[in-house]
């Protein structure tokens, strides 16, 4: 079985992402996706949007918000790496992503990407705006696609 890129659009993706991923509803931003076939449907999706992280957001960063397979292997490496090509095509200087702790990170690393960083898992509820959290609240890694 052979993969190939494709453009994907922002609904397709977003249904991609709430049949298909394990602990995450799609993201709210978006400025593009990218999708993986295996030649009869899509098999991945990733959607690339200004960094969730205020101090990242620096006008050069952007961040992979979701990446998300069906585990057709070797799709979500794909995407990773054709996410930082085409970012870096559009005059991007950096890309980010988050891994929970548990999650091994075998396809960033087979994507070249490396651990930057370490985060505290934490709710986006405060005292002031109470929200429902309703993702993992342990903690991450954010990984950065280097050249």
């Amino acid at each position: 079985m052979s993969l190939s890129l494709q453009p994907i659009d922002q609904n397709e993706a977003w249904e991609f992402i709430r049949r298909h991923h394990r602990h995450h509803n799609p993201p709210q931003g978006w400025k593009f996706g990218i999708g993986v076939s295996d030649g009869e449907q899509v098999v991945g999706v990733a959607a690339i949007g200004r960094p969730v992280a205020r101090r990242l957001d620096d006008g050069v960063t952007l961040e992979v918000t979701r990446c998300c397979t069906d585990g057709t292997k070797n799709a979500a490496s794909m995407l990773y790496g054709a996410a930082w090509r085409a970012v870096k095509a559009m005059g991007y200087r950096r890309l980010v992503t988050y891994t929970l702790d548990s999650e091994p990170g075998t396809c960033l690393k087979a994507a070249n990407w490396k651990v930057i960083a370490e985060t505290p898992g934490k709710s986006w509820s405060v005292p002031t705006r109470h929200r429902v959290d309703t993702h993992p609240l342990q903690r991450r890694f954010r990984w950065e696609a280097v050249a």
